[in-house]
């Protein structure tokens, strides 16, 4: 049924959208089927039911319609990987309430662990470091200390977005702003693996001499 609608142009989607009425309502149907395959594929990888993965798919349709609508989408990313950034944010909240409401740390670790394997190689040996000194529930008990902004962030980075296409996910300015954020971020994450100082600070190295 889907067959017709996979090559069909991200433009060609924007702008039936964007053309409103019973066109809008078409070409919205043909963006749904066209990427829907991915809630098999999410099946899998984050080991939520099926009713779940198209529930947060769903979502995630509608969150890329309204940006499309409101001008968010710039166009600057693929519309596959604009929706599938939105529709992995949406399973990561469905596996963080499944997990808060059935209080099981070990059901559903595997999704920041599939995160972290797609670290780019700059922080490949960061992770090793953190990985190495703590367990993975620290890891993901310092990441929610830091904040829903910066673990989304970080994860997205993660994933292997770049700074360009977290802007646009993530309502910044520009990439150069998004860039500084994460670095901020990556750094509030790093100074909770620090070890404290005599007086209960973090440790910090001498700059000077």
């Amino acid at each position: 049924m889907f067959s017709f609608n996979k090559n069909l142009k991200d433009d060609a989607i924007v702008q039936g959208i964007l053309a409103g009425g019973t066109q809008r309502r078409l070409f919205e149907n043909k963006l749904y089927e066209k990427f829907y395959y991915l809630v098999r594929d999410a099946q899998f990888k984050h080991k939520i039911s099926a009713d779940d993965a198209q529930s947060a798919y769903s979502d995630a349709i509608l969150g890329v319609i309204d940006h499309v609508v409101s001008g968010r989408f710039e166009g600057r990313s693929e519309l596959k990987t604009y929706l599938f950034q939105i529709f992995t944010n949406k399973c990561v909240d469905i596996i963080r309430k499944t997990t808060t409401n059935k209080a099981e740390v070990h059901q559903n670790s595997v999704g920041l662990e599939d995160a972290l394997a797609w670290l780019p190689d700059e922080a490949q040996s960061v992770v090793r470091k953190l990985i190495a000194e703590s367990e993975v529930e620290q890891l993901r008990k310092h990441l929610r200390q830091l904040g829903e902004k910066c673990r989304e962030m970080i994860l997205a980075w993660g994933e292997g977005y770049s700074d360009d296409e977290i802007a646009q996910m993530m309502a910044y300015n520009t990439a150069a702003v998004a860039k500084t954020s994460r670095q901020r971020c990556l750094e509030k994450l790093k100074e909770k693996y620090s070890p404290p100082t005599p007086d209960g600070g973090a440790f910090n190295s001498p700059t000077g001499g």
